[in-house]
């Protein structure tokens, strides 16, 4: 039987310091990372460092400037914030439909990102909302843009003893609003077959921003451009949802595996963007 020591540092210093030794992976609500080593496959890992403990990563801030949700705050507790949910509704969505109750006792956002999966729920909301991952190293502090931070399947983009210590997402402008949708075979516990997140800006009936995400179709949830492209200027009509769903569309690059077939999959986009702009929109007017 493998031997794995563990630490719980209660700062980023300490916790550097235990990451700094090699062979260490951190332990937030651990829902992937036990699974994985139960599995064996991560047989050089020597120590678990549990950053629950870490005040900073925590942290759930929403403020006039914008949220700051640390690494380490479980989906319930998002999903429980009211003040969160009213300016991000998409984001507590997504956070909602991960796994159970129990799950999401323990499971965080932040971890949803960094194990690195293609069909993470979290990560296309955060992608929508123009987050900002930020991480906390040897060589200082920087942010990473959400739709950078996922490099493959299982990867991301920080380097050996690098720590995400927060998400960063601004405060939404008048007129603002967001949604996550995804499709399942089953409504509860599944992993998204394709999931959308949208997020616009309505001034005057026009659409003057707007970004789309896509998970569950390429090797690392994406960004949408083409989507986005074909909303702003214009109203939220059937004409633009039609182009948009398009231009997300040609951008999915899925497989075929048991959840589905790639051509299948890739006319979920195209009714799953048109279903979550349009709902986005409609928050968006409510809003003002």
């Amino acid at each position: 039987m493998q031997e794995i020591q563990y630490g719980a540092p209660t700062s980023i210093e300490d916790a550097m310091h235990l990451l700094a030794g090699g062979d260490a992976r951190v332990l937030g609500g651990g829902t992937d990372l036990l699974i994985q080593l139960r599995q064996g496959g991560l047989p050089s890992v020597r120590l678990l460092v549990d950053v629950k403990r870490i005040p900073e990563l925590s942290a759930l801030e929403a403020g006039d400037r914008g949220l700051r949700l640390g690494a380490a705050v479980p989906c319930a507790r998002l999903g429980g914030a009211a003040e969160v949910a009213s300016r991000f509704p998409g984001l507590v969505e997504a956070a909602r439909l991960i796994g159970s109750a129990q799950i999401q006792s323990r499971a965080s956002v932040g971890g949803n990102l960094c194990n690195g999966s293609p069909a993470a729920d979290t990560t296309p909301a955060l992608i929508a909302l123009g987050a900002r991952a930020r991480v906390a190293g040897p060589r200082g502090r920087r942010e990473i843009p959400v739709e950078d931070f996922v490099t493959g399947p299982r990867r991301n983009a920080m380097t050996d003893g690098e720590l995400l210590v927060d998400l960063w997402i601004d405060a939404p402008v008048r007129g603002s609003a967001d949604c996550y949708m995804r499709f399942t075979p089953r409504n509860e516990m599944d992993i998204a077959v394709v999931g959308v997140g949208a997020s616009v800006t309505i001034e005057d009936g026009r659409c003057v921003a707007a970004r789309v995400a896509l998970g569950a179709v390429a090797a690392t949830p994406i960004l949408a451009p083409g989507a986005a492209e074909a909303l702003v200027g214009g109203p939220i009509d059937d004409e633009a949802l039609g182009r948009a769903a398009a231009a997300a569309m040609a951008v999915a690059d899925p497989i075929s595996d048991k959840r589905g077939p790639a051509h299948y999959r890739r006319r979920l986009v195209g009714v799953l963007t048109r279903r979550t702009v349009a709902e986005a929109a409609r928050r968006a007017v409510a809003a003002h």
